[in-house]
């Protein structure tokens, strides 16, 4: 029997995985954790464990006590937040892959995800079907530490055997959590601002394509990379995902179909040269002829979803 840890559950990604994992494997099977005791009320469909990835002998202690056989390693700070602190977002995100890729080795984990990022990519890189192999000099700490993390997991790979996969996510689009410090994050928040019948302000300029994935989309490429055969992972740095891309205004534009008074302005902030920096849309030949990923949804299938259920996950007063 599987047991599989997830380490920052909590998160916009945790939280949907973990539920899909729950819903594959069995409530048995699958252990929530999170440094945040305050997450705990999201689990109460699986076990939790309050979980600092730094504290690597808590974390060996777990994975002792529960029989771990896979990890997945979500806790990271992201682009934005990490530019604000970057000593502190390098630490935690570099740290913590490197306690994990050292407790995956030293216990026989038989498979760990760890996700990339969109950000390994920088102005050098081309920026229309960004290819898998494209040059990389990430702009940010949190690129920075992505690029490093690619190449420590395939080090672990080829070095002593740990089967860790990744996925390079562009931005991530989900009803069930906030924003969580992301560049891309703005195409979350604004439909939170629209169900709530709030003007919008975007900090992207409107014109600002960026590669996007709908959650459900991230949850099935992972779970469908981490059950293919060993065989078929020919990549062991991080293979590029995508989904569709778009701009704010497109976005805003799509939201207006299903609500005609909605507004939004654009301020540009700093997070408008890190979005530069990155690629406007993805090649994601690779995952599609190694292990068949295919997106399910496109920008007008996105938000009609969201729109629709949204406003009672949240609880929010659309009258």
């Amino acid at each position: 029997m599987e047991k599989i840890l997830v380490i920052g559950a909590g998160g916009q990604l945790g939280t949907e995985l973990t539920k899909a994992l729950v819903n594959r494997y069995g409530a048995d099977a699958v252990i929530a954790s999170d440094f945040q005791e305050s997450v705990r009320g999201k689990f109460d469909y699986c076990s939790f464990r309050t979980l600092n990835v730094m504290d690597k002998e808590a974390s060996a202690k777990l994975i002792h006590e529960e029989k771990i056989t896979q990890i997945y390693h979500l806790a990271a700070i992201l682009s934005a937040t990490g530019e604000k602190n970057p000593i502190q977002a390098w630490d935690l995100n570099m740290g913590g892959l490197l306690s994990v890729l050292e407790l995956a080795k030293e216990y026989k984990i038989s498979k760990v995800f760890w996700p990339s990022s969109i950000a390994v990519f920088g102005p050098d890189t081309p920026k229309e079907n960004t290819p898998q192999d494209a040059f990389k000099n990430p702009t940010t700490v949190y690129g920075i530490s992505k690029l490093a993390g690619e190449h420590w997991c395939e080090y672990y790979f080829n070095k002593y055997g740990v089967d860790i996969r990744s996925l390079r996510y562009p931005g991530l689009i989900g009803y069930k959590s906030m924003a969580g410090g992301g560049t891309t994050d703005y195409a979350v928040d604004i439909f939170h601002k629209a169900v709530n019948n709030e003007n919008f302000t975007c900090f992207l300029q409107e014109d600002t394509y960026l590669p996007m994935m709908y959650m459900e989309d991230a949850v099935n490429a992972t779970i469908e990379l981490m059950e293919a055969p060993t065989t078929a992972i020919k990549i062991r740095t991080s293979y590029n995902v995508s989904g569709m891309s778009f701009s704010p205004k497109e976005i805003y534009d799509c939201i207006k179909m299903h609500q005609p008074d909605f507004k939004i302005k654009y301020e540009p902030d700093f997070r408008q040269s890190i979005a530069d920096s990155w690629p406007k849309s993805i090649d994601d030949s690779a995952a599609q002829n190694d292990w068949g990923w295919k997106a399910k949804f496109d920008l007008t299938k996105m938000s009609a979803e969201i729109l629709t259920k949204l406003p009672a996950y949240f609880n929010y007063n659309t009258k």
